[in-house]
């Protein structure tokens, strides 16, 4: 059902009443259900959205890089304001999450093509271009971004990958020796739960029902992380042979490649790519020649969910429903996709499989340490003279990529994202490896560095994360629902100087509580960078406290408070 919302969504900018009694009798549920699935996801809408529908990132690194001109630079060009659609029917604005840009803040999607580094300048060019005539498409900015790979040639991902030659080591090893060949290499899965690929791979493979599935899960949207998109722009071929590969091993016959609505713009070059595969003899009937391995990819669009992400939630929203994460009483790889088994990994993770079948785990070991073999890829944002993707051998220290990317004044970097660990510059000399910066059980292997120097508010850096944790809350458990709306009205309450010691309590234990008691991922990662960041920079939270509390607010500014109410109720 999603690629028929996507269509009424392009082609009407909206999803009408008719719209919803139609699917109601196309696919035989209730009208209570379609609804339910357009208003989960960010980018349906039962409004019209405009000729011209525009979404702007709000993410930190964006505040940083100018987000504040850059909205009001759309709002007087536009004469509308976020939120809304202009009294011609041409504009509408809104503001959205990270959209996989970050080295290249501020940007923002219009009819989901890219525009980056953007300022008021080139704003107002952009809609002076739309007014007279242009379509997004012919104007929009093709994103690239920098990569920076390990000295003496020891890069992985980006050296050329001769497609065919990692199936056809594959098919030379058989199904079990693939599966040796990656516990060799220790490979675990890049974009979540660090979970190791050989012993997934061998639940699936020992399943007897069939069909059995193969999912990529590039829904990258933790924000500050955009190495995906780099890998889906630049290394397509191997990102489809890796799926290819699991697909034999397993004995799969249909890949589906989950992209992100916010990444809507790389579909035709990744259709185009998985038709060359076909036109090859890859894909199909018989892939590679070997006889009987019957196997192809479609892409399914996603529709603008962070909890979509999470694996199970991903795969209700492949078919067709609101993306809620499943309760486990069973493993995607027992019951994934259509209650089958299936194997889901993220785009590194099938990348990293073609290349290691490619160069063989031996040569792949050499590179790394003991314990964290190879290299890994890093979104690097922020503060720093050269952001973009770094392919680091693991083991690097964090002194060492702060110097790469040209970070300096340093204060604060949040590692994986705003669900991953804060660390401070006591901490420059840990490594990158499983064995320590990215060893925690409760940090995702995300592989983002965001970058803050000593003039950045640590209040405000957590106020975004908090703000984008609670729209991001699929509400269907308290703890996360209810939890961060509270998490962020208390840093709020910090940032405006009328917190106290017990207000710093309170903030510490909710913290802990939907950690804890929250239903999914998403939840129980949410307070992460708040926990990691009380613990490690107690003086910045100490020197925030209203000193003079004694239990009366005089603080409190009733004109203030009733800014809002007024603004309904004048003459």
């Amino acid at each position: 059902m999603l690629n028929k919302l996507w269509e009424l969504q392009i082609n009407n900018n909206a999803i009408s009443d008719k719209d919803i009694d139609d699917l109601s009798q196309q696919y035989q549920i209730s009208k209570v259900e379609v609804e339910g699935v357009v208003s989960f996801y960010h980018f349906f809408h039962r409004k019209p959205t405009g000729k011209f529908t525009i979404y702007l990132n709000n993410s930190i690194v964006s505040e940083m890089k100018g987000f504040q001109r850059v909205k009001e630079a759309f709002e007087r060009e536009t004469k509308t304001s976020f939120g809304t659609v202009d009294r011609t029917g041409n504009f509408g604005l809104f503001l959205t999450p990270c959209i996989g840009l970050s080295d290249q803040e501020p940007a923002a999607l219009i009819n989901f093509y890219p525009f980056t580094n953007l300022n008021s300048i080139k704003v107002k060019e952009i809609i002076h271009a739309l007014l007279n005539g242009s379509d997004p498409s012919q104007i929009c900015d093709a994103p690239t971004s920098n990569i920076y790979t390990p000295l003496d040639n020891k890069t992985v991902f980006f050296k050329e990958f001769p497609e065919g030659k990692a199936l056809k080591n594959a098919e030379k090893m058989g199904p079990s020796g693939v599966i040796d060949s990656l516990k060799r290499s220790e490979l675990a899965g890049r974009g979540g739960a660090n979970f190791p690929t050989h012993i997934k791979w061998n639940l699936a493979k020992s399943q007897e029902v069939k069909p059995k599935y193969v999912i990529c899960n590039a829904d990258e949207g933790e924000p500050g992380t955009f190495k995906d998109r780099v890998l889906i722009s630049t290394n397509s071929k191997a990102l489809i042979e890796g799926m290819l590969i699991c697909g034999y091993t397993i004995g799969a016959t249909e890949g589906i490649i989950y992209l992100r609505g916010e990444y809507r713009w790389l579909e035709p070059a990744l259709n185009k790519a998985i038709d060359n595969f076909r036109r090859n003899g890859l894909l199909g009937k018989d892939c590679g020649n070997i006889r009987g391995f019957d196997f192809d990819i479609r892409i399914q669009i996603g529709a603008g969910s962070y909890v979509c992400g999470e694996e199970t939630a991903l795969l209700e929203s492949l078919e067709g429903k609101r993306g809620e994460p499943r309760t486990k009483w069973f493993f995607p790889v027992e019951r994934g996709f259509m209650q089958h088994p299936t194997v889901i990994n993220n785009v590194e993770t099938f990348c990293a499989v073609a290349h290691i079948l490619e160069m063989g785990d031996e040569e792949y070991c050499k590179l790394g340490i003991p314990g964290s073999p190879g290299t890994k890829l890093i979104s690097v944002s922020g503060d720093c003279k050269l952001p973009g993707i770094y392919e680091i051998e693991w083991g690097m220290t964090v002194a060492e990529l702060l110097e790469l990317c040209g970070a300096q004044d340093s204060f604060y970097i949040q590692v994986s994202g705003p669900s991953g660990e804060c660390i401070s510059m006591k901490e420059k000399y840990r490594r990158i490896s499983m064995l320590d910066l990215l060893g925690n059980k409760d940090i995702r292997c995300g592989g983002s560095f965001m970058i803050f120097n000593s003039q950045r508010d640590l209040g405000k850096i957590l106020l975004n994360f908090s703000s984008f944790f609670k729209s991001e809350s699929c509400g269907i458990c308290t703890p996360c629902r209810a939890g961060n709306f509270i998490v962020q009205r208390k840093l709020e309450k910090l940032m405006n100087g009328l917190a106290n010691k017990n207000d710093l309590e309170d903030l510490k234990n909710w913290g802990t509580i939907i950690k804890n008691t929250s239903r999914c991922g998403l939840g129980k990662t949410s307070t992460n960078s708040l926990i990691f960041a009380m613990d490690k920079f107690k003086e910045y939270f100490n020197n925030k406290l209203d000193k003079d509390f004694n239990g009366l607010n005089f603080k409190f500014d009733m004109e203030a408070a009733l800014e809002d109410y007024e603004k309904f109720n004048e003459p």
